[in-house]
């Protein structure tokens, strides 16, 4: 491998997507990284791209672009329905991958693929990039340092304005069984964060509501059935024995975002977001002692890219530790190991919401 890390795009576009805003600013701005390859859905798109993002070649086959001498890391930028043997033929293929969120449609598909990649030995990487939010990290400093003694309870919600009327182009958000629903992306976006600052879940008991049961398809008015929830609750202990909860509402014309609040034996501590964005947020953190004690906390700075998008600052962390992992063969994190993990609370969600049950995760 040469100097720089070598990228292939798969999903590039010339004008829109995620990977467009997100992934191209990041990886622009990086020294590790070159951006020597796209792949689009034909001749012309991935032309249109390849001179966006700079790329020297453009392939209307992924594959294609896998095998190319000139990629050493493949990301992977397509929607999961979309996505099917892309992330297995890279790894076949003994490229790097960065795979956006969700990994797979369930925990077994995910341990799959990263087991696949261990046998490869190939480095890895999952879109759950929210962790790398400063103020996350803080949070997660500040109990881990104790800074309001032994955690008692902490509860989490996230609340999405939701229109009536959609694209065409989301129409896989809600069916049920595409794995990119709101139990999916949401939840395991948020529990991921969560979880990044206060611990797993061990135990849990869910409830999945769908409360908006058609939307209307903006090309057509055509009326779409809803067969994905849109009200998530879960309820569970953690693996330090905090009482835990989490709640993911979408629907109705506001939101309010995220409230992560965190509950200890000498203070409290609430996390807030400043929108209702699921991935760019900013935040507030906000500790309280006793009555009429709270006070707002400052969020360190952001160690990458402090002028960019929230979203492009924590991807571009990604990048960076993938970047170290790929060069010193040192794990990194989120890797598909973190993603079959928030797979597992997912299934177990879906199960026990689907059974009555309370399940136990370890």
């Amino acid at each position: 491998m040469t100097d720089t890390i070598k990228v292939g795009i798969v999903g590039a576009h010339a004008t829109r997507g995620w990977a467009r805003a997100v992934h191209l600013p990041a990886l622009s701005a990086l020294p590790d990284y070159t951006i020597t390859a796209v792949a689009g859905t034909s001749t012309e798109s991935a032309r249109a791209a390849a001179d966006v993002w700079g790329a020297a070649h453009a392939f209307d086959d992924p594959y294609a672009l896998m095998a190319h001498p000139d990629v050493d890391l493949v990301v992977i930028g397509v929607q999961l329905p979309r996505r099917d043997g892309l992330v297995a033929a890279a790894i076949a293929a003994g490229k790097h991958v960065y795979c956006e969120w969700p990994l797979a449609l369930d925990a077994a598909s995910a341990e799959s693929l990263r087991a696949q990649a261990a046998e490869a030995g190939v480095q890895h990487a999952v879109g759950l990039q929210s962790r790398n939010h400063p103020a996350v990290r803080h949070l997660h400093d500040l109990v881990a340092d104790g800074r309001i003694g032994e955690v008692l309870s902490a509860s989490l919600s996230y609340s999405l304005a939701s229109p009536d009327v959609w694209s065409s182009r989301y129409a896989d958000l809600f069916d049920a069984t595409k794995g990119v629903n709101h139990v999916a992306v949401v939840g395991g976006h948020s529990l991921d964060m969560f979880r990044s600052a206060l611990g797993d879940f061990t135990e849990l008991s869910a409830t999945l509501a769908t409360r908006i049961t058609t939307i209307t398809l903006e090309e057509t008015s055509e009326q779409l059935a809803v067969t994905s929830p849109d009200q998530i609750v879960v309820n569970g202990l953690l693996e330090s024995g905090a009482a835990a909860s989490a709640h993911f509402m979408t629907g109705g014309p506001a939101g309010e975002g995220f409230r992560i609040e965190v509950h200890g034996r000498t203070g409290r501590l609430v996390l807030r977001a400043s929108d209702d964005s699921l991935v760019g947020p900013e935040f507030t953190l906000h500790a309280s002692d006793g009555p009429g004690t709270q006070v707002r906390l400052p969020i360190p700075a952001r160690r990458l890219l402090p002028d960019a998008p929230v979203a492009v600052g924590n991807v571009a962390e990604v990048y960076t530790d993938l970047a170290r992992g790929i060069r010193s063969g040192e794990p990194i994190t989120p890797d598909f190991g973190t993603a079959a993990s928030i797979h597992r609370v997912l299934d177990a969600i879906r199960e026990s919401a689907s059974t009555g049950t309370r399940l136990h995760l370890r």
